[in-house]
């Protein structure tokens, strides 16, 4: 579950990066950074993942583990594959072709964040933020507090000239409501279910 859950929000970084109408916030924010130095999103993903990650590392060490790792080599190299695939296949898409590819990211983004969530191997460093203000402060439910981080996020990004897109606001205000429905009503059955066989 924390592979595929990693794997497959790469792919959906990747391919709201090709549909040009806003990606999620937090790639947002990447991107931007990336662009000031002419670099790409998988370097600088590494590099502000990893500040986040010693920031983790002192709040809350629970929500690092192998799964982090996976999210830190993996997303940037996914996000980039799949752009670089649908280059290939649909080198010039028209706007229903980039709605429609809109649309499929984000709600399998959330699928896959709600995955490796609840497999409880660890979690991205910037998905842990909203985790620990939720369940270890309890500032306010996890929706809102992904909500609120994803805002501050897409904040930063436009300070940093990047152009947000219906689907970056999309992404802030609906991620983690999204994100916590599939958990409840996927991710956690999968996991008891998987449980159970094995047992």
């Amino acid at each position: 579950m924390a592979f595929c859950g990693v794997v497959l929000c790469g792919f959906c970084v990747g391919a709201l990066q090709k549909a040009d109408l806003g990606v999620d916030p937090f790639t947002c924010f990447v991107t931007g950074i990336a662009n000031i130095f002419s670099s790409t999103y998988s370097t600088f993903y590494l590099i502000l993942t990893g500040l986040l990650l010693v920031l983790v590392f002192v709040l809350r060490r629970h929500y690092i583990g192998v799964a982090t790792v996976i999210n830190l080599f993996f997303t940037g190299v996914a996000a980039d594959g799949m752009h670089h695939l649908l280059d290939i296949l649909a080198p010039h898409p028209g706007l229903v072709f980039r709605a429609t590819l809109m649309v499929v990211a984000i709600v399998f983004a959330c699928l896959a964040a709600a995955l490796y969530f609840t497999a409880d191997l660890g979690v991205s460093a910037y998905d842990a933020i909203a985790l620990i203000a939720a369940y270890q402060y309890k500032l306010l439910p996890f929706k809102y507090c992904r909500i609120i981080s994803d805002s501050l996020c897409v904040l930063v990004g436009f300070l940093f000239n990047v152009t947000l897109g219906v689907g970056t606001i999309v992404t802030a205000l609906f991620m983690g409501p999204l994100t916590q429905w599939f958990r409840t009503h996927v991710a956690e059955p999968l996991l008891a279910g998987g449980q159970r066989a094995v047992a």
